[in-house]
């Protein structure tokens, strides 16, 4: 099929969710594209905006802002032909709902906006009424199809590459190194066997300098733990006078972002060396800058690798499915403290690349399979997979509205219904996670790459 005619809109919210959707979109040459930005507590400010859309193909003028209650008319009047809902799974299913109103329907496609291991049930179930969910690796595709047989859950998926993570032509691999024994999934880093471990020769990368670390909202979730780290990068910056240590947000004071933050660090480094600074600026700047990447387990570590830069993925805190790194077993990134401080970056195994994120392009099948049920639309033979309606009717439906739009929905109805639903909403996923503990605990299962109960992190929508 031609994709000259065809209209697409990504429709987002969030700062990582606008980043991901106009980066995949930018990838697709000759088709009209837009996206409209839904007011919710989450939606990017203007920086934020600006940020997010650095290295894209879209422009102001591919940008609509809009309220939540003017979105079906938008879509009605423009009439894309593939629409992209991205943001988090309460906003996908909210926007899905106003798309069952449309007389002629779009295809739907959704995705989430970086790794995705351990698959997540919430993430699949807000989901399943996508013509088509995008994921970013081989192990992706078969921990989403293992964690749809599980639940009874089965949505059509597709292989993109992550967009703002495409590889340089010269990136570096480590064609052979031993995975050390902490690499191993839950075990312990400390004490007798950090100080059995050979340490690595440092990786120098021409032209940067600065070591970048990519601050993430969830992980990890305790105050000592970010405490540790904000230390770890004081000793850092002090180790080595003349660089820098650069500490990369996605959000200032005062902004939203995906995921709700506890303990900045901002805030956790208001007294800092003068070569610890931070930055807002886009990831792809201060990689451009950098001698190397540290972090738990951001998606900046893919798009490090992609452009050359060493990294190391933490695991000074173990390596768990609830810190989200266990991406990186057998890797060839794992290290701790004392590394980050002496810089002794790395660059990744190979075999791990082709199953995680740096796949062939020619394995890369998303838009063709979108191409596909573009046909069968047009030609009557693809059901629309509508949004069914809960339980609680109007009451649960109004809950659902209030508990993504937070104020921007000024009900009644919404706010009796958010009163009523969220100790409700509290107590069942509580039950859910004392079933786990008692049970399966999938979180726990260091054999899986997905987990059946609630995400263990305190993560809401309003904020």
């Amino acid at each position: 099929m031609s994709t000259t005619e065809l209209r697409v809109v990504a429709i987002a919210d969030a700062d990582s969710f606008v980043k991901w959707s106009a980066s995949l979109l930018s990838g697709v040459e000759g088709i009209r594209r837009h996206m409209l930005l839904v007011r919710t507590p989450l939606t990017v400010s203007a920086a934020q905006e600006r940020t997010a859309l650095t290295g894209t193909s879209f422009t102001d003028a591919d940008v609509t802002r809009l309220g939540f209650d003017e979105v079906h008319g938008w879509l009605r009047g423009h009439q894309p032909d593939v629409v992209v809902l991205s943001g988090r799974g309460p906003f996908v299913r909210l926007i899905a709902r106003q798309i069952d109103r449309l007389a002629r329907r779009p295809i739907v496609v959704s995705g989430l906006p970086g790794m995705s291991i351990p698959a997540q049930r919430g993430a699949l179930e807000y989901r399943r009424e996508s013509d088509l969910m995008v994921v970013h690796s081989h192990r992706e595709e078969r921990a989403f199809a293992e964690l749809g047989r599980r639940i009874g859950i089965q949505v059509p998926t597709a292989l993109a590459t992550l967009p703002f993570a495409q590889m340089a032509p010269d990136a570096v691999t480590a064609a052979s190194a031993r995975v050390e024994q902490r690499e191993l999934v839950g075990v312990s880093t400390s004490g007798a066997s950090r100080a059995a471990r050979p340490a690595p020769a440092p990786i120098a990368r021409q032209g940067g300098t600065d070591l970048v670390f990519a601050a993430q909202a969830l992980v990890p979730a305790a105050r000592h733990e970010r405490e540790q780290i904000a230390e770890m990068l004081r000793l850092a910056a002090v180790a080595d006078p003349a660089k820098r240590v650069v500490v990369k947000l996605r959000s200032r004071p005062g902004e939203a972002e995906a995921h709700l933050e506890r303990d900045a660090y901002a805030d956790l480094l208001s007294r800092r060396p003068d070569n610890l600074v931070i930055s807002h600026e886009p990831m792809s700047t201060a990689l451009a800058r950098a001698e190397g990447l540290v972090t738990v387990s951001s998606t900046a570590a893919i798009e490090a690798l992609a452009q050359k830069v060493p990294v190391i993925a933490l695991d000074m805190f173990g390596v768990h499915k609830a810190l989200l790194n266990t991406v990186f077993t057998g890797s060839g990134l794992l290290g701790g403290a004392e590394e980050v401080v002496g810089r002794r970056f790395r660059h990744p195994l190979a075999g791990w690349q082709r199953d995680n994120y740096f796949h062939p392009q020619s394995h890369t099948n998303w838009w063709r399979c979108v191409e596909e049920l573009v046909a069968l639309r047009r030609e009557g033979r693809l059901r629309a997979k509508v949004v069914p309606t809960g339980r609680g009717g109007a009451l649960h439906a109004a809950w659902h509205r209030k508990s993504v739009l937070a104020g921007e929905d000024r009900s009644l109805l919404g706010s009796v219904a958010l009163g009523v639903g969220a100790p409700l909403v509290n107590g069942i996923l509580s039950m859910r996670r004392a079933r786990g503990k008692a049970g399966e605990d999938t979180w726990s299962d260091a054999t899986t790459d997905y987990t059946l109960e609630p995400t263990p992190h305190h993560d809401p929508i309003r904020r």
